[in-house]
């Protein structure tokens, strides 16, 4: 299908607003032929007389019957979205009116376009690269503050800009090398060694820097999943409550309330996080409590995050350490005892030395009370959010695109093959491979090479028709 579409000149036609009934619709077509296609259909001023960037008003016609009353938006090549003339007719948002009007210039002469296809076109012709395309589709689907800031720096030329100097420079260095491999006999030296080792370094440092933000890019994107774990009557169910500030679980004195897990999603800061409330980790012979545990020890392997929770009186360092040995090493956890609201002259400094030279790998304890506006609820959500943001700064470039992560790991395998062959004093035809390979990776995320056309397909497949 992308192989097909890859060099079509077509007009195309589709719906750029959400399908259903709405005050207006917006109907986009692209190609060489919309202001004629467009024009036979329309009664109002001449289209190709008219300047780019205007509004004209007027009325669609098929044949003598009257569709609709509206506004043409006309773009002229090159200065549009797709480098191509494009009009966006806008027209009441009725069903019947939108697909009447898409019908009849199909009739005309256009094409109903393709998932993605005005954005794969914008590709193609130049107008942005592969990042910044999905970037498009990451924009539309952004459901937060943080998710909308990532994909408008992206589809800015975020990622594509960090790379593209030392691109150059590596392309730079890779034709003169090629050159020397045509002097092979006069032994000489084009490419100076030292120079490509200092491009090399600063790739992959900025190649490192770029994959250390991938997992709280991830995060913005997908949201992150927090189990909330403990013993029975811990307070988990009440965590909950005051996280959301609505008693969405349901909470008692009876251990062993909570039997199935419950899921929230929560905004904080413009990450969503997703509490998972679980049933209490205990041994208990009633069978539905079981299954209840088992999915809690499911959660706790899917979560990102970690919140234990326990009463001091309740549980012990050894229990504590019991319930957390299964957790990887790679999930990021809160040790948190509750209910501290019932011991205010409790040396908590103390207790936590003691816990911290228990465990091996890094923790956060906290000490909370599920008390409506207690300050130490404010404390855990600015926890959580500093914990998934790590060592990004609010300048860095953010990749939340999982191709691009795979793709900047690749590279920098790649550029540790070259650096190896220049340590070791090789030739030329021994490193120019290892370069190509560096260049083909950092390529494939801006699409600066011949991109497979199954993963243009997977790409573009994801937007929604009319973009």
């Amino acid at each position: 299908m992308v192989q097909n579409l890859v060099h079509s000149q077509d007009t195309i036609v589709a719906l750029a607003t959400a399908q259903g009934l709405g005050a207006l619709g917006i109907i986009r077509l692209s190609g060489k032929d919309s202001f004629s296609i467009c024009q036979s259909v329309f009664k109002g001023k001449n289209l190709a007389e008219q300047a780019s960037h205007t509004l004209q008003y007027g009325y669609i016609y098929d044949g003598e019957t009257l569709i609709d009353e509206v506004v043409l938006s006309l773009f002229k090549a090159p200065k549009s979205f797709t480098t191509e003339d494009i009009i966006e007719i806008s027209c009441h948002g009725s069903p019947f009116i939108i697909q009447k009007t898409i019908d009849l210039l199909i009739k005309k002469g256009a094409r109903l376009a393709a998932a993605g296809e005005f954005t794969m076109r914008a590709f193609f012709n130049g107008r942005i690269d592969l990042a910044q395309a999905e970037a498009v589709a990451d924009l539309i689907a952004s459901e937060s503050k943080a998710s909308h800031a990532i994909a408008l720096n992206q589809m800015r030329g975020g990622i594509s800009s960090e790379l593209a100097d030392l691109r150059e420079a590596l392309v730079n260095f890779t034709a003169l090398i090629e050159l020397e491999l045509d002097f092979g006999e006069e032994d000489v030296e084009f490419a100076d060694r030292n120079d490509l080792l200092l491009t090399l370094h600063t790739l992959d440092a900025n190649v490192q820097k770029l994959m250390v933000t991938f997992e709280y890019g991830n995060a913005i994107k997908n949201g992150v999943p927090v189990a909330i774990v403990g013993k029975p009557n811990a307070g988990k169910s009440s965590l909950l409550n005051t996280l959301l500030n609505e008693n969405r679980a349901i909470v008692s004195s009876i251990a062993g309330t909570t039997r199935d897990t419950i899921e929230e999603v929560l905004n904080i800061d413009g990450i969503q996080f997703r509490f998972i409330d679980t049933a209490g980790l205990r041994k208990t012979n009633d069978e539905i409590e079981k299954i209840g545990i088992s999915k809690a020890i499911e959660k706790i392997e899917q979560a990102s995050v970690v919140i234990y929770l326990f009463d001091k009186n309740d549980t012990s360092i050894k229990e504590i350490k019991n319930d957390l040995k299964e957790i990887s090493e790679d999930k990021i956890v809160f040790i948190c005892p509750s209910k501290i609201d019932l011991y205010p002259d409790f040396d908590w400094n103390n207790w936590i030395a003691d816990i911290n030279n228990n465990f091996t790998h890094p923790i956060t304890i906290l000490g909370i009370s599920s008390l409506a506006k207690d300050k130490s609820i404010d404390t855990l959500k600015n926890g959580l959010v500093e914990s998934i943001k790590g060592n990004v700064s609010a300048n860095d470039v953010i990749v939340s695109n999982a191709r691009h992560f795979e793709s900047l790991k690749n590279a920098k395998l790649a550029i540790a093959e070259v650096q190896l062959a220049l340590k070791n004093n090789v030739s030329g035809d021994q490193i120019s491979p290892h370069l190509k390979d560096v260049l083909h990776h950092i390529g494939n995320i801006t699409g600066a090479i011949d991109v497979d056309k199954d993963i243009l397909g997977t790409i573009f497949g994801k937007f929604c028709i009319g973009k």
